[in-house]
């Protein structure tokens, strides 16, 4: 008899963070994001109850990890054009008419 879990969560962009979680997937893991609801789903099953509640753990924490680099990396991507920040450029530009 197996133990299953099926965990949830939605975020702005559920695809990136789907793409983040899925190689810390073990071989008892699908991670996919629903069509319908946008959500980020990932089912997990194992044989024993205390090996799904140590996966379910596991996932939770890479879960926070994937959730806050997607989260930095789309607050760098709204302050930066691909050359640094934009206070940077403020002071890094030079005069041509010099």
């Amino acid at each position: 008899m197996s133990r299953r879990a099926t965990i949830r969560t939605t975020h702005d962009d559920p695809e990136l963070v789907a793409r983040a979680l899925r190689p810390d997937n073990t071989d008892e893991m699908t991670t996919t994001v629903d069509d319908e609801s946008g959500a980020v789903v990932t089912r997990i099953e194992r044989e024993t109850t205390g090996g799904l509640h140590s996966t379910v753990d596991d996932y939770v924490v890479n879960l926070e990890v994937a959730t806050e680099i997607v989260d930095g990396a789309r607050r760098t991507a709204r302050t930066t054009d691909g050359r640094g920040t934009a206070s940077d450029q403020e002071h890094n530009h030079t005069d041509t008419n010099e």
